[in-house]
């Protein structure tokens, strides 16, 4: 096992050990709990779509029954807790969840196709006008976080008509022409033009565009979803890194961001068709999985990760982001990524 599989195994087991459970003491569902220590009731469903999708990279790194057995409970406790069906009215979280059931039938074999069905019928629902994706329903917020996830899933599906135009929706209208990032989103009016632009830059929006140009770029050949591709990567690590760290974003939601951007720059590195490109992506994601393991701390089952992977992680307790499910996840899929490209570089 490489240094950075075992890490990644070592964040596995803490997030395991101190997150996950069964649901309402049902023994065939898993269920991540969202704070700890301390009890957490609150219900946010995207951030088990991450959760599902941090277990199928560990499976994907060393399959195992248990960790298959893992997988399907989870995508069985989501079900169970969502109470309504699959879908939610968030087409971001619905998006998220549709990710990762495709990789689940994908890398594991576990089917849904119920839930995928529902899912793509809801997607189907949210196209905003103009051509991205609403945050939520009814909603004239068009987004991003929204946007670049669908774009995923439907290249990935093989519809690639569709997820092409909700990606020439985001640079059409939501890049920053100063830095080459994007924007969060935009405010639509009903004949399709934007009212105002919601210009907060968030490292989550830059990995979605970036993993929805690869898909498109591997699917397609077009050399214009890899220069878009490239220009992502150089654009984060020229504004969304210090010292060649990736910037966090707190906890709560936030503490999700950077790690689903580390993801799709492991995805990038791996098939972008430049070197210099794959080897900045791959630089990001090393030395960020090495800060983050680096000013870990320990508690309970094992490591413990900071929001800000440059500062010491503070032991988990009440009002800190150590606390949340979210920020251990992103370092846990910070060191997944970072296990992905062994082939690219090994710990310091």
């Amino acid at each position: 096992m490489s240094q950075w599989a075992a890490r990644a195994a070592a964040a596995e087991r803490a997030v395991h050990t101190r997150h996950l459970g069964w649901l309402w003491g049902l023994p065939a569902t898993r269920l991540g709990r969202t704070g700890w220590p301390g009890r957490s009731t609150h219900w946010h469903y995207w951030w088990q779509a991450h959760l599902l999708d941090c277990a199928l990279d560990a499976y994907q790194r060393a399959p195992t029954p248990w960790r298959r057995e893992t997988i399907a409970a989870l995508v069985r406790g989501v079900r169970v807790r969502n109470l309504t069906g699959w879908v939610n009215d968030y087409y971001d979280d619905i998006a998220w969840l549709g990710l990762a059931l495709q990789r689940g039938a994908r890398v594991a074999g576990l089917r849904a196709p119920g839930a995928e069905q529902a899912i793509l019928r809801r997607l189907r629902s949210g196209r905003g006008p103009g051509g991205g994706m609403r945050w939520r329903v009814g909603d004239d917020f068009v987004n991003v976080p929204a946007t670049g996830p669908t774009a995923i899933f439907y290249a990935r599906r093989g519809n690639l008509g569709i997820a092409a135009s909700l990606v020439d929706w985001v640079l059409e209208h939501l890049i920053d022409p100063h830095t080459g990032l994007v924007f969060d989103g935009a405010r639509v009016n009903p004949d399709g033009s934007v009212r105002a632009l919601e210009r907060a830059v968030y490292s989550y929006c830059q990995g979605v565009l970036l993993g929805a140009c690869v898909e498109l770029g591997k699917a397609t050949g077009a050399a214009r979803w890899w220069q878009q591709a490239e220009a992502t990567v150089r654009a984060v690590a020229g504004h969304l890194t210090d010292g060649g760290v990736l910037r966090g974003h707190g906890g709560g939601d936030g503490g999700l961001f950077t790690g689903i951007l580390a993801r799709y720059l492991a995805l990038a590195a791996a098939t972008l068709p430049a070197e210099p490109s794959r080897q900045v992506a791959a630089r990001l994601v090393l030395d960020s999985a090495e800060a983050a393991w680096r000013h870990r701390g320990v508690a309970h089952g094992g490591p413990v990760f900071s929001p800000q992977w440059t500062a010491d992680a503070r032991p988990p307790g009440p009002g800190l982001a150590e606390r949340d499910l979210s920020v251990q996840l992103s370092g846990w899929m910070l060191l997944e990524a970072a296990a992905a490209l062994p082939s690219l570089g090994r710990p310091g």
